[in-house]
């Protein structure tokens, strides 16, 4: 990649270190510490006008997704102290919680916003994420062979987990892990193997997008790799749900679909019978496939939405409690974002994730039926939409920021859409910040 400007070049370098950082159990650290920085280069440079930053190409007009993400999250924050005070958690424990929310949720709108307002290179983001998946694809033999030669699950613990996190596993270097029902899995750079399906699903979706086929091969490869070596039922289903809608949106305003559309509803309903029982049989093979995991995450979801209800309907728990053995010591608030919500910040902090969530796949949809370009967007929110449902996203986004600052890009594209031509041109003449 070449002719990068200031910030491309920084978030290229970081996503292409990933492995490295992991090494060093450093990734925990770098994305809230990259997300903040950036965004105080953007208000610097709002502020302080072109003299602070020379190196971007920044926007001022912030389109209204960002408004969106950016109000929800701060009211999460607003209900997270709510909470705190009416369950009397303490001044200690708020000041914790606040600096949590800083590197969880409101890293959302701070890499939307990132995405938006510097004119960065999608292809730049998605070009690292191949690079990425090569270097997956080389070292991958290591990690394969590591429970057959007998090397550790675990090599180390970074000294870094004195900065505080969830848990020691972020900061720690696994080669694999043995579950007592599937065996070896693999987790690669992410704290947990759901999690590494998770950033597999969403490797697919990014460099499907490349222009090189080598680099698109690669990186299709080792996200497709990572789907299928967790071992997560999500992820085998995410990888079809989330690409065969960004790809089926398109198909809205083909005749030749709409008219096989009819006729495969025809024939189905004609084998709606022996269709639904498959259905169900394959419910049921799905949750048996590792039963014990299903099991745990259905009690923990019962008991959240059970006490959320009974207990802090509106404003929540104010943090996440200890679970018994009935759960396997899984705090209570875990493992579901939605029914996490619920028992941690009530039915205020449900909403003030699903409006932004829900704006934005409607409004990368609307673009993806307009333009092929939108389906990325649209396939990065379905996927962070479904594994919601069974990862806390809060904790994750420290590692898919990438996919955001996509999300971002995609908003950017599409008020410079919706802009009249003399209001483009305006903003390129007298509203960017021009790279050194």
């Amino acid at each position: 990649m070449q002719n990068l400007n200031f910030i491309e070049k920084i978030l290229f370098k970081t996503i292409v270190l990933t492995w490295v950082f992991y090494l060093f159990g450093a990734l925990y650290v770098v994305g809230p510490v990259l997300g903040w920085s950036v965004a105080g280069i953007a208000f610097g440079s709002f502020y302080l006008g072109d003299k602070a930053i020379k190196a971007s190409k920044m926007y001022n007009d912030i389109p209204i997704g960002v408004w969106i993400w950016t109000i929800s999250m701060l009211g999460m924050l607003v209900v997270l102290w709510i909470g705190h005070t009416t369950n009397g958690l303490g001044v200690p424990a708020t000041i914790k919680s606040t600096i949590g929310w800083a590197k969880g949720w409101a890293l959302f709108p701070i890499f939307i916003f990132i995405g938006t307002t510097f004119k960065i290179n999608r292809e730049v983001i998605i070009r690292a994420y191949c690079v990425l998946g090569l270097t997956t694809l080389i070292l991958s033999p290591i990690f394969l062979a590591a429970p057959f030669i007998g090397l550790p699950e675990k090599l180390y613990v970074s000294p870094l987990k004195v900065v505080g996190g969830p848990g020691p596993e972020f900061f720690a270097v696994y080669l694999y892990t043995l579950d007592p029902t599937a065996g070896a899995r693999w987790q690669f750079f992410t704290p947990w193997s759901p999690f590494a399906g998770l950033i597999g699903v969403l490797s697919v979706l990014i460099c499907a997008e490349d222009r090189n086929l080598f680099f698109k091969t690669a990186g299709i490869a080792a996200g497709t790799m990572m789907v299928f070596l967790t071992f997560s039922r999500m992820s085998l289903i995410g990888i079809v749900v989330c690409a065969g809608v960004g790809y089926g949106a398109r198909l809205l305003t083909n005749k030749v679909a709409w008219s096989s559309a009819a006729l495969l509803t025809s024939i189905c309903t004609l084998v709606a019978g022996s269709l639904f029982n498959g259905v169900l049989t394959a419910i049921d093979k799905f949750h048996g496939a590792r039963a014990s995991s299903t099991r745990v995450r259905s009690t923990l979801q019962r008991i959240a939405r059970e006490r959320w209800a009974n207990e802090a309907p509106f404003f929540g728990h104010g943090s996440v409690e200890p679970g018994s053995h009935l759960v396997e010591y899984m705090p209570i608030g875990s493992h579901h974002t939605w029914f996490g919500l619920l028992f941690v910040k009530g039915i205020v902090g449900v909403f003030m994730l699903a409006i932004p969530m829900l704006w934005t796949i409607f409004e990368a949809f609307i673009y993806t039926v307009a333009s092929p370009r939108g389906r990325l967007s649209l396939g990065i929110m379905l996927a962070i939409l479904f594994f919601s449902f069974g990862e806390n996203m809060e904790m994750q986004v420290y590692m898919f920021w990438p996919a955001l600052v996509l999300v971002g890009i995609t908003m950017r594209e599409i008020q410079e859409m919706r802009a009249p031509e003399e209001q483009i041109s305006e903003q390129s003449e007298g509203r960017l910040l021009e790279s050194a």
